[in-house]
């Protein structure tokens, strides 16, 4: 009788409908005594996103480029354009007859040669490489005890010398030159009425430009009073990058200021000071207005540098090409000079 109850009630009971035991989910089922579930996995969600089509990636690749095009172009006009248009005439005849009515004929080797065979060239060029080696050492070495200065200076103290360099910085190049040229004014100077007032009576109507070497270390003042403030601004901003706990792992140790600038500060900052020494190898090597307007290259030929020679051959004797050649010269020095200290700090850094 149950077996019959057992059966029908069994007919009767929908296979979807089959009650799980208790304690059971009823998404599972047994198979070799252990729980399986029966339920779908969940569809993995696309994580990938819709790919561009290819005309908007070749757009997306050209938009930088035009971007950054008319950047790109003056440049070109300004700098590449001139300097292929000056070697072009290195090679070729040019004066003044060339510049008025064109035809400038194919010369060759034969201005570099005539250059290079004088001997006032050369003479030039060893008082560039002296002009701009002594300025150098100065600018960097003074620029390096402002940025260590300013950096020890307080808020207030601080501010104020680095808003004098900036004005100093922002002294347009002729109107500097020109209160240079009053300041040594033989009667109407300052310096020599604050001379003549310490007792310094050899002073009194002095004329400074009429010596040459008076007229280089002018000429040496100004160029340093018109760079240290460029060169001590960046190195004061990159000292303040240096950890300062490098400094007091110093200062425990019992180490000076000098041993610390040699040991930390300078070891750290050799790419920067590196920079800073190239832009003013670049800066002084090519200064032009400076000396021509104070000396034009004089007394004599005192102060005459690469770019005062060029632009006197070049306008003086209308030999433009000659005036190129000297000019690309000048670029060859500057570049072989930039090249020698890149070789020498590549392989410091290597060794180290």
């Amino acid at each position: 009788m149950d077996l019959r109850a057992r059966s029908t009630s069994d007919q009767q009971t929908p296979r979807g409908n089959v009650t799980a035991p208790a304690g059971r989910d009823p998404r599972t089922r047994s198979l070799g005594g252990r729980p399986v579930s029966t339920e779908a996995p969940p569809a993995r969600r696309s994580t990938s996103r819709t790919a561009a089509p290819p005309g908007d990636r070749r757009r997306r690749s050209f938009w930088p480029y035009l971007l950054i095009a008319p950047t790109l172009l003056a440049t070109a006009y300004l700098l590449v354009y001139p300097l292929l248009r000056n070697v072009a005439m290195s090679f070729q005849h040019f004066g003044m007859a060339q510049l008025i009515r064109g035809g400038a004929g194919f010369a060759g080797f034969a201005n570099y040669t005539a250059v290079l065979s004088d001997a006032e060239f050369w003479s030039v060029a060893r008082r560039t490489l002296a002009f701009t080696a002594v300025n150098v050492v100065l600018i960097m070495a003074a620029s390096t005890f402002v940025a260590l200065l300013v950096v020890r200076l307080g808020r207030v103290m601080r501010l104020a010398v680095l808003g004098g360099l900036v004005l100093t910085w922002a002294t347009p190049m002729i109107a500097a030159t020109t209160v240079f040229q009053w300041m040594f004014q033989s009667r109407l100077g300052v310096v020599n009425w604050v001379l003549v007032s310490l007792g310094f009576e050899q002073f009194r109507d002095h004329t400074w430009f009429a010596d040459g070497p008076q007229t280089f270390a002018i000429l040496v003042v100004l160029i340093m009073w018109q760079s240290v403030p460029f060169a001590a601004l960046t190195l004061y901003a990159a000292m303040t990058t240096v950890p300062h706990e490098l400094y007091e792992a110093a200062r425990i140790d019992g180490a000076g200021g000098l041993r610390s600038f040699r040991s930390i500060t300078f070891p750290v900052l050799r790419p920067m000071f590196g920079l800073v020494t190239c832009l003013e190898v670049i800066w002084v090597g090519k200064a032009f207005v400076q000396i021509w307007v104070i000396s034009e290259g004089g007394p004599g030929r005192a102060t005459t540098t690469l770019p005062v020679y060029a632009y006197q051959v070049a306008q003086s004797l209308h030999r433009y090409d000659l005036g190129a050649v000297v000019s690309m010269l000048m670029v060859l020095l500057l570049m072989l000079a930039l090249l020698f200290y890149f070789r020498h700090m590549y392989r410091e850094e290597a060794a180290a």
